[in-house]
């Protein structure tokens, strides 16, 4: 994977997240963290004195919002892109998260052993969600890392995978329609399987999954009740569990 080319931060803005618990300053172009960011943090269940590791932290949405939920566990966040990093860097002393949360230079092609850290005990990521450049409208510079993983969707499944100690957990967001290969690349270590969609709507397709598995695990999969993120009669822009879940009332929680 080539380093992608520093593309200034000109102006970034100051978002609050978790019901205004959480101040994110990222990029007012490009990529930016959204939903997505708040419903990995949602899933993420370190215990107290847990080490957390996210591959391809960005501007540090979910190592912040996931230390607020998780106050005594300690996260890592991996990111390449060097003004990203910086901003992750920031956001941690902004938040008053310096002492358990920190943000490394790092590319997940080359390895979790590049980094040379010991194993941890859990795993985060939102990985690009796509991996062919044919399959999409080239995105801009300042998106295509985020948007494109260059060396598959492989090299992120198998860096995570190498990233927990046995018994790890390892939990991410993607694409619905990439479960398949979600589930085939992280099964080459990994089980105890639990999946929840994440619907639009009740009554249109699921978007995207969450998918956490163990390392060395040998339970079941599991497929788990869905999350409605919004109601088709427009009162309100989220349903009351989704609204629960972003304002930091509920935790997306595993069995």
């Amino acid at each position: 994977m080539s380093e992608l080319p520093v593309v200034p931060v000109e102006n970034p803005t100051e978002n609050r997240l978790l019901g205004g618990r959480v101040a994110l300053r990222q990029p007012s172009r490009g990529y930016r963290a959204g939903l997505d960011a708040a419903l990995l943090a949602a899933a993420c269940d370190a215990a107290p004195g847990a080490r957390v590791i996210e591959a391809g932290c960005g501007a540090g949405a979910v190592l912040m919002v996931g230390a607020a939920r998780r106050p005594g566990a300690h996260f890592t966040g991996v990111e390449r892109d060097a003004e990203a990093l910086a901003l992750a860097k920031e956001n941690a002393a902004l938040n008053g998260l310096a002492d358990r949360v920190e943000a490394i230079s790092g590319n997940i092609d080359a390895g979790f052993a590049a980094l040379g850290l010991a194993p941890f005990d859990a795993a985060l990521s939102n990985p690009p969600f796509f991996d062919d450049p044919a399959a999409l409208r080239a995105p801009a510079v300042e998106k295509r890392g985020a948007w494109m993983a260059e060396a598959g969707l492989a090299s992120w499944t198998m860096f995570l995978l190498k990233a927990v100690r046995e018994g790890g957990a390892i939990t991410l967001i993607h694409r619905a329609d990439r479960l398949a290969d979600l589930l085939s690349g992280l099964g080459q270590g990994a089980g105890s399987f639990q999946v929840r969609p994440i619907h639009p709507f009740a009554d249109a397709p699921a978007k995207r999954v969450i998918v956490r598995t163990i390392k060395t695990g040998k339970a079941p999969l599991r497929l788990l009740p869905p999350l409605i993120l919004h109601p088709r009669n427009g009162a309100t822009k989220h349903t009351p569990e989704a609204e629960a879940v972003l304002r930091g009332e509920a935790d997306l929680p595993w069995l």
